[in-house]
């Protein structure tokens, strides 16, 4: 697989799970004070960003430079959280990710998807 369809692959991946955590949000709430006392809540969402960070340690450098409008460090930052400290997350921060964060990725690798797609028909 070059380059191109991997980076491709990894967005669409990304994308699945920011959409998997909006249905989340549908199904337990939008709720910050039922995000904070539902420990099967707050893992889900954490299982995905966890994914989401980790994906991104697979895009290419050359990738990641020329879309820039997210803080793709900043992701693998907050995997690494995710992984090794989970106890230390402060559910503000993980929610604010949710609510603020996750929408707008999801529109970016869509936005990154469709235009791959209509270069390459």
């Amino acid at each position: 697989m070059d380059n191109t369809n991997k980076n491709l692959s990894i967005l669409e991946h990304m994308q699945r799970y920011c959409i998997e955590i909006a249905e989340m949000v549908v199904r337990f709430g939008d709720s910050f004070e039922t995000y904070k006392t539902d420990f099967a809540y707050r893992h889900a969402c954490a299982m995905c960003i966890f994914q989401i960070g980790e994906l991104t340690t697979h895009l290419t450098d050359n990738f990641k430079h020329a879309y820039d409008k997210v803080p793709w460090k900043s992701m693998k930052a907050m995997r690494n959280i995710a992984a090794h400290g989970y106890g230390s997350i402060s559910f503000e921060k993980v929610w604010n990710t949710i609510k603020q964060d996750i929408p707008i990725l999801e529109k970016y690798c869509a936005e990154i998807i469709t235009q791959y797609n209509l270069c390459n028909k």
